[in-house]
């Protein structure tokens, strides 16, 4: 009965934590959306939001994931991707020598939490 008891028990706090880490996926997917379109919409076509903006050489983001296979890595390592190294800026981590990679843009600051949560929102464009 005791067995029966914890087996039920520890059910119970498994299922209670399914809709918590869903909340937080949806939270970072959410918060992916916000952080894509207020800095990378300037340059890509993110999703519904600016279906008609961005700049023509530049792949939208539903293209990325489509298209690529390494679309996560893409993703997760676009800070050092060219030209994103000349105007994103990861706090804590060392800006680029500016003689190097002049900037051609308005810089944008973001968390390194922040990439995650970009991807979360990129993922979430992905056709199944």
């Amino acid at each position: 009965m005791r067995n029966a008891i914890a087996a039920a028990t520890m059910f119970g706090l498994c299922l209670g934590s399914v809709p918590a880490e869903a909340d937080q996926a949806a939270d970072q997917v959410a918060d992916g959306k916000t952080l894509a379109e207020e800095h990378c919409s300037r340059c890509h076509v993110v999703g519904d939001f600016n279906k008609f903006g961005g700049i023509g050489s530049t792949p939208s983001f539903q293209l990325l994931v489509d298209a690529f296979d390494d679309w996560a890595e893409r993703f997760e390592t676009f800070q050092a991707r060219r030209p994103h190294p000349s105007f994103v800026r990861v706090a804590g981590y060392p800006y680029p020598d500016p003689d190097v990679f002049p900037p051609n843009a308005a810089p944008v600051e973001i968390e390194l939490d922040d990439i995650a949560a970009i991807r979360a929102f990129a993922e979430s464009l992905r056709k199944k």
